[in-house]
């Protein structure tokens, strides 16, 4: 069963572009080669110019722990801790129905 994530991080005032840096440092490349990612999305809020909203689906739920349990994650969070105004609220969900246009 898909397994999805919903991520929203309130980045320090200014310092969104930083956060999408760190994000593009560590994430991206890893997201872009999973084969478990179903679709990632990296967006920039339009109502807070100080957020950062990502949805991430994956293959089922251990694909998701797999990835987030990498060497390399422990890194990422604290380059994007240093750049928060606050913790990351990350909400996960059990897709119920999906539609792909793309």
């Amino acid at each position: 069963m898909p397994h999805a994530l919903f991520v929203r991080h309130k980045a320090q005032p200014g310092c969104r572009a930083q956060v999408q840096h760190v994000w593009e440092k560590h994430v991206k490349p890893r997201a872009a080669a999973n084969p478990q990612h179903l679709a990632y999305y990296f967006c920039h809020d339009a109502a807070d110019a100080d957020v950062v909203c990502v949805f991430q689906l994956y293959t089922d739920e251990q694909a998701m722990k797999d990835f987030l349990s990498g060497d390399w994650y422990p890194a990422y969070l604290a380059e994007v801790a240093a750049l928060s105004a606050a913790p990351a609220q990350v909400l996960p969900a059990h897709p119920i129905w999906i539609k792909e246009a793309l």
